[in-house]
């Protein structure tokens, strides 16, 4: 069995082993990471081989930690990250590179249509009927997005919302309300199938599916950081967060919002940001809580994206692709049935 995994801002954690009645056998650690003294190397193959196939990546962990003698540097990677790759090859994960992916830039749509067209996608992944995707959103007006389980009239203020010209709208992942501004922020969709985050807890999914787009970020100069659960964030400030979904059918949505341009007064005006929301943060003000790329970088956002899509591209090989017209009007109908209904904006009131 074989099992890779990168570990955000980090290197590349590899593993080969067997599995003999229930225990790991032939076990072999490799990457591109760095590790002193050398000898450290045979420890860790030692304190995984024997462990039972059903050890947890924090059992594995446990026993590298108790095998590996005083003073060992492990730089670029952890003894989580070697439990993660051993999880990964033992439920035959997947890595970007199994996979044909194609990259979407379409025109604008609706707020509505994005969401829609985040639960179409999704599915079609699941089912087979689509290669894995990154979509750029682009939106045709301005929009407060609020997450799955938020309540409603806690998040939002409608008048503020209606004198900006802010429709409100609700989507399928969970997370904090997305303040979308036209031409302000920058908002993209993976949609991938389980078998690529296999192996990995919840929380370390949001790092690995996040990891391009760190990459990309510092491509425009910009020293991106994950901060978990799921901030993106800079030396300056945050930059955004993600946000995912898992269907029945295998398929995973991971979209993540980024601060292209802000205006805090609007923010504070549109959203109900209470001091308990910022009291984890160290700061009393929402807008001090995100600093923009375009203040980090001065480039154009249509430039920004351009960017974006080319390292992801160079990343998974990616070519270029649309919404099919059956795709857009399964999810026209969502937005007819789901999205544009009160039920549905008011699940949680």
């Amino acid at each position: 069995m074989h099992g890779e995994y990168k570990v955000p801002g980090g290197k590349l954690v590899v593993v080969d082993l067997e599995v003999e009645a229930g225990r790991i056998s032939s076990f072999h650690l490799a990457g591109d990471f760095f590790l002193e003294p050398d000898t450290a190397l045979d420890d860790i193959n030692r304190a995984v081989t024997g462990l039972p196939d059903t050890a947890e990546v924090s059992t594995i962990a446990a026993a590298i930690r108790a095998q590996l003698p005083d003073g060992v540097q492990m730089l670029g990677f952890t003894p989580e990250a070697v439990g993660t790759a051993v999880r990964r090859a033992l439920v035959t994960a997947s890595t970007w590179s199994d996979f044909e992916w194609e990259v979407i830039d379409d025109p604008a749509v609706s707020p509505m249509t994005n969401l829609a067209l985040d639960e179409v996608l999704t599915g079609r992944v699941g089912d087979g009927r689509r290669k894995p995707t990154l979509r750029i959103w682009e939106w045709d007006q301005s929009a407060v997005v609020i997450g799955s389980f938020q309540s409603y009239r806690n998040e939002v203020d409608p008048e503020g919302a209606k004198r900006h010209g802010f429709q409100v709208v609700r989507r399928i992942s969970g997370g904090g309300a997305m303040l979308m501004g036209a031409e302000q922020i920058i908002t993209y969709s993976l949609y991938v199938p389980a078998s690529l985050v296999a192996g990995l807890t919840f929380a370390d999914s949001y790092a690995f599916l996040d990891d391009w787009v760190l990459q990309a970020l510092r491509e425009v100069g910009i020293d991106a950081t994950y901060q978990p659960l799921n901030d993106i964030a800079s030396p300056s400030g945050k930059i955004g967060g993600a946000a995912q979904k898992r269907l029945a059918n295998g398929g995973v949505l991971h979209h993540a919002t980024l601060s292209y341009d802000i205006d805090g007064q609007v923010m504070t005006e549109v959203l109900r940001i209470g001091r308990e929301k910022l009291s984890d943060k160290g700061t009393t003000s929402a807008a001090k809580r995100v600093d923009p790329i375009r203040s980090q970088t001065g480039m154009a956002r249509r430039e920004i994206l351009d960017r974006f899509i080319a390292s992801f591209q160079r990343f998974t090989g990616a070519e270029r692709g649309h919404v099919a017209p059956d795709e857009l009007a399964e999810a026209e109908e969502l937005v007819r049935t789901k999205f544009s209904t009160d039920a549905w904006l008011h699940r949680v009131p």
